[in-house]
């Protein structure tokens, strides 16, 4: 089994209100942010490849648009946007079409990440 990794960054703004962070977090501030999408399968024979690094990134762009230089609370499925609810967020929108290990985002100045898996199995 093999496992590719491809990592886009996007700036964003965001309010969070409810955590023990307090008034600062209430305010609209902004992050730097890098997310990883990894996929995990078998190289395709003809290929060699688990997956088009080409074709992840077309994939990964349209996303990257959506949230780059945004007030992340705006966009539609981030009312709340952690970085839990921002990795469930990429992964809802590329998993479906992938074979999906995991989605991390990280705010590296706030030396903080978040992983999503997907759903558990039962």
């Amino acid at each position: 089994m093999w496992e590719i990794v491809k990592s886009f960054r996007f700036e964003a703004a965001h309010t969070l209100s409810g955590t023990t962070l307090g008034p600062d977090a209430e305010h609209v501030h902004g992050h730097s942010f890098r997310a990883e999408v990894a996929v995990r399968g078998r190289p395709d024979p003809t290929t060699g490849m688990v997956k088009d690094f080409g074709a992840l990134d077309a994939e990964l762009a349209e996303i990257r648009r959506t949230l780059d230089h945004r007030l992340l609370n705006r966009i539609d499925g981030l009312a709340t946007p952690t970085l839990e609810v921002l990795a469930r967020y990429i992964y809802d929108r590329i998993g479906p079409k992938q074979n999906l290990a995991r989605v991390t985002v990280y705010r590296d100045s706030c030396g903080e990440s978040c992983s999503y898996f997907g759903e558990e199995r039962q």
